[in-house]
């Protein structure tokens, strides 16, 4: 359950293996790659193109796709067992982690995983954003805030080479916005950025990016990381010179700002502002509080404090972790008996970290014990016809493999027309209309 690329993945390493094996790959969405379609930035190229590597596994004639089915509503765990040996489970984490801090409610507040779905035009939100500030804050130093921070930022025609959809385009080309302020409770060399994304930044030729030289401390344990890992070694590298070069005349700003902990958004009816107290490094990574608060004048703020999976129906759940409780990939009941047949993958199995490619091992250990279970497991008894007849007689519209490719060549044929790869479609109906000619 779920087509994005832990799913694809392990489908991949199972139909590389020595089992004669037949997958389905089910998505809630009518179009399979999950993150890779809507949650990379749409300024992404060189990461969208991992769809290449993705469509070739849903090529294979061993692999059926069968999207816009919703696990929990269209089918359900017994469901499946009664249709398949195994059932992996890799539908990721959609959902924004919550930050306690006063007035984070406040109209205005946006959790970044809804901001995201709409710039990369999922189906299941609002075709409109209320982009109303001219200042605004992002809180957090992960490679999500930093997306988040760059499209608020950059000017809309930029992305018109990109395969934003006209109603995000329209959207962003309204904004007022002047400066975007990134906010890390930590210091630089504990941001959670890559160096990539980080450098991506100032390739904007509307946004001058500007470092605040307060934040850029380190204690022994930053030099120790500085020494000793290639890639925090560039992000502080680049962050120095970016803080004591001179600031230029773009037209928009964005401001990143260490060691600045958000301990309240200000406001009554909504976002006026938000209240930071300054952060020390304690010589271990970790920070305690000065004591220094600090109101900065912002009309929004996006939290990027991390992505949350949500309780799958019939399967048991780690509402901290936001994980399926598992044993190298075997999904646990409440006994921590592993579940004959049922899996997990991906970030549903180990949390919302680490990058795209960081799922092919949590996949490859997954399948690793799903062979290892193969001859012991319960055999069901259906014909491969049976799924199929199920989700016909439950009046579901699926799409299927050849849907699919039908709506990619329908969607490239959009971009064609404007000089770009693709033009999203957005709203499921139309997708599952074109999917089904």
């Amino acid at each position: 359950m779920g087509a994005g690329p832990a799913g694809v993945y392990a489908a991949d390493i199972l139909t590389k293996s020595d089992v004669d094996v037949r997958i389905d790959l089910f998505e809630k969405l009518p179009a399979p790659y999950g993150l890779v379609r809507y949650g990379v930035a749409p300024d992404h190229p060189r990461i969208k193109g991992i769809v290449g590597a993705l469509q070739k596994v849903l090529d294979k004639p061993s692999v059926r796709f069968f999207g816009n089915v919703e696990y929990g509503v269209d089918i359900k765990l017994d469901d499946l067992r009664s249709c398949y040996d195994a059932v992996i489970f890799s539908t990721g984490a959609s959902s924004d982690r919550p930050l306690d801090i006063p007035g984070i409610d406040l109209p205005g507040s946006y959790g970044a995983a809804d901001f995201v779905s709409w710039y990369d035009g999922h189906p299941d939100v609002p075709r409109t954003w209320p982009l109303t500030a001219t200042s605004v804050a992002v809180l957090g130093v992960g490679n999500v805030a930093l997306d988040v921070a760059r499209i608020l930022a950059k000017s809309a025609d930029e992305l018109l080479v990109t395969e934003i959809p006209a109603n995000v385009h329209a959207g962003l080309a309204s904004s007022p916005v002047t400066d975007v302020h990134v906010f890390g409770r930590r210091g630089p060399a504990q941001a959670k950025f890559t160096p990539l994304e980080l450098r991506e930044l100032d390739h904007s030729p509307s946004v001058e990016v500007i470092v605040h030289p307060e934040g850029i401390e380190f204690d022994e344990a930053s030099l120790a990381a500085i020494r000793s890992d290639k890639q925090v070694s560039m992000i502080v590298k680049t962050l120095q010179e970016w803080a004591i070069r001179d600031v230029g005349s773009r037209p928009r700003r964005l401001h990143l700002h260490f060691l600045e902990a958000p301990v309240e958004v200000l406001g009554t009816s909504s976002v006026e502002g938000l209240r930071t107290e300054t952060q020390e490094l304690t010589g271990d990574g970790n920070v305690r509080g000065t004591g220094v608060f600090t109101d900065w004048d912002v009309q929004a703020v996006y939290r990027a404090v991390g992505y949350l999976s949500t309780h799958l129906a019939d399967l048991p759940f780690d509402h901290v972790s936001g994980t399926i409780p598992h044993l190298a990939g075997r999904v646990l009941d409440l006994d921590e008996v592993p579940i004959p047949g049922v899996y997990v993958t991906g970030w549903i199995k180990r949390g919302p970290i680490g990058l795209i490619g960081h799922t092919k091992g949590d996949a490859l250990e997954t399948i690793t014990s799903l062979l290892q279970d193969a001859a012991s497991l319960p055999r069901a008894e259906s014909s491969p016809d049976a799924i199929v007849e199920f989700l016909e007689q439950r009046g579901v519209p699926f799409v299927t493999n050849e849907g699919w490719n039908r709506l990619d060549l329908h969607e490239m044929a959009l971009g064609a027309v404007e000089g770009r790869e693709r033009v999203k479609v957005v709203s499921r109906e139309e997708m599952t209309a074109i999917s089904n000619g």
